[in-house]
């Protein structure tokens, strides 16, 4: 990611009148503060919801328990399905979520340390991303929230 892509974010959304909501898990509140790291970023970041218990992904965001049931946390349709209820609970135009593995523990064959999915939904957009980091935790968890931010940057670029 440019280091310097949230800057770049507030001037596409204010020339908009758009704002943005964010609902992290593995990345715990990471995204939201490189966000909140710019002066203004007020005029268009709601909040967010750091969903890091099933109980809140489903209470909070409206996630199905069969959803997590079937398919688990650590999912497209999870990552999707935040971003969808983060945006409805905050009024937001934009939902931007992680849930991954940060590690060093919680891996599986099926899902490794470093499996984190990246979601952005909102009116012109509903993408997900599946990435496999190989750093340490604090490095997985850097590398989603630059991902995420660069994700939603990419695309109020492509849409001007």
């Amino acid at each position: 990611m440019n280091d310097r892509a949230p800057y770049h974010i507030g001037p596409l959304l204010r020339r908009r009148g758009q704002t943005i909501a964010t609902a992290e898990s593995c990345t715990g509140g990471l995204i939201g503060s490189l966000l909140t790291d710019v002066s203004g970023s007020s005029d268009y970041y709601l909040g967010g919801v750091i969903a890091y218990a099933n109980e809140v992904k489903q209470h909070l965001l409206g996630i199905d328990a069969a959803t997590l049931a079937a398919v688990g946390a650590v999912s497209e349709q999870v990552a999707l399905a935040m971003a969808r209820g983060v945006r409805h609970l905050l009024g937001a135009d934009y939902g931007l979520s992680t849930t991954g593995i940060a590690g060093p523990t919680g891996g599986t064959p099926d899902k490794p340390v470093g499996l984190v999915y990246i979601a952005l939904v909102g009116p012109d957009v509903e993408r997900c991303e599946r990435h496999i980091w190989d750093r340490d935790r604090l490095g997985n968890k850097l590398l989603s929230a630059r991902r995420a931010i660069q994700m939603l940057l990419e695309h109020l670029s492509e849409q001007t």
